[in-house]
């Protein structure tokens, strides 16, 4: 009969999840009251993806008794659903827990980065101070510099950009996109640019685009004086496939070294781009593409926004808090929208959003390489022709 009931509370959650706070007294009663392991997975995995986007629902009547009995649970996946989904009810003992996990240095790296995860999932009033210090700490830096852009927090900047020259290159990327998310982080950030604190050449044209979508007067300015004009429609197709055409025969019968190329391609295109089962999935594997064809790879880099699919269109969303978030839905939902980002997937209750647009312009920016020096375009259409992987160099 319980698994019965169970099941039941269940589907309510499924089909209406902005009721399942309707059924929570009830399946709290249930899971209190049972010892079947798989039942309290179903209903925890059930309950989880109902409130999936909100960051806090009232704590249902017998909860504390439900926290206690399923955090001594001899199963993992209990304990860390129910953990969770203490946080989404406000628990002060998971907070707590969860705190000292991802503080402790000594802890799995791993688990650190769950309790970090879990903590920005509820948006912790708490963390700031946390992330600040953990930018500097390298077995959960990528997590605290990508959770930094959550909060709009004055001493963030001066935090990632006092370590930032410690940062490995997934490390400066994600330190680079949460500093291009608020006015506010975007500003210091092009000051260490002029100062040479960060080299002019990190900031690729994505991220350049991202500044400018903050639509702030005085970075535009800053991004001329440093960049110049970004030009926003394409000049002649034909005529700039030809100079970069002799740009790279220019390197002679065997114009660049694959090798070299491929840390090329990790460093500008790999963030969305598969290649040989390697690198992201924002955008196309291009893995079977037509690579071996020059003329085809060129106008895909120089020229992405010939032709874009509706499923690869660049979406804005501005948060109610001004964070700028640039990237392809996928997944909406009347409580949260799911956008994918060059290096993660955010998820955005309704209630934080302040605006969304979006774009006929595809994610991949044009000037892709337009920062690379000769020979380092030479290696990357070399490395992005050869039919196989090949090593990065030693």
């Amino acid at each position: 009969m319980k698994r019965l009931l169970a099941l039941c509370a269940l589907c309510v959650t499924a089909i209406l999840p902005l009721r399942a706070v309707d059924s929570l007294p009830q399946l709290a009663q249930i899971l209190r009251g049972s010892d079947d392991t798989q039942l309290q997975r179903d209903i925890l995995r059930g309950l989880g993806a109902a409130l999936k986007g909100r960051r806090s629902v009232p704590m249902p009547a017998g909860w504390e008794a439900v926290e206690t009995k399923l955090s001594a649970s001899s199963d993992a996946e209990v304990r860390t659903l129910a953990q969770t989904l203490s946080l989404t009810f406000g628990s002060p003992r998971a907070k707590a827990a969860l705190r000292a996990t991802a503080a402790d240095v000594a802890a799995d790296a791993a688990a650190r980065r769950t309790a970090l995860e879990s903590l920005l999932g509820i948006r912790d009033p708490e963390l700031p101070p946390v992330l600040q210090k953990l930018v500097a700490d390298p077995a959960v830096r990528g997590t605290a510099l990508r959770g930094l852009a959550t909060y709009d927090d004055a001493a963030t900047p001066a935090a990632v950009l006092g370590a930032y020259a410690s940062y490995a290159g997934t490390e400066k990327r994600d330190a680079l996109n949460t500093l291009a998310s608020r006015t506010a982080f975007a500003k210091p950030l092009l000051v260490a640019v002029a100062d040479g604190k960060v080299a002019k050449t990190d900031l690729t044209a994505d991220l350049v685009r991202q500044l400018r979508n903050l639509k702030d007067d005085g970075i535009k300015a800053r991004l001329t004086e440093l960049w110049g004009v970004m030009q926003e429609t394409s000049p002649d197709m034909q005529k700039e496939v030809e100079r970069v055409t002799r740009l790279y025969w220019a390197g002679g019968s065997t114009p660049g070294v694959a090798p070299r190329g491929r840390v090329v391609f990790n460093k500008v295109c790999a963030q969305c781009h598969a290649l040989f089962d390697s690198g992201g999935h924002v955008g196309p594997d291009i893995t079977g593409a037509n690579r071996g064809d020059l003329d085809y790879l060129l106008q895909n880099i120089l020229f992405p926004n010939a032709v874009i699919p509706n499923e690869y269109r660049a979406t804005t969303v501005e948060t109610k808090d001004d964070r700028v978030i640039t990237g392809i839905v996928k997944e909406q939902t009347a409580a949260a929208l799911s956008i994918q980002t060059a290096n993660e997937l955010v998820t955005i209750p309704r209630a934080e959003v302040k605006s969304t647009s979006t774009s006929d312009q595809s994610l991949m920016p044009e000037g892709l390489i337009s920062q690379l020096k000769e020979q380092e375009i030479r290696d990357l259409l070399y490395y992005l022709s050869r039919p196989g992987q090949v090593a990065l160099p030693q």
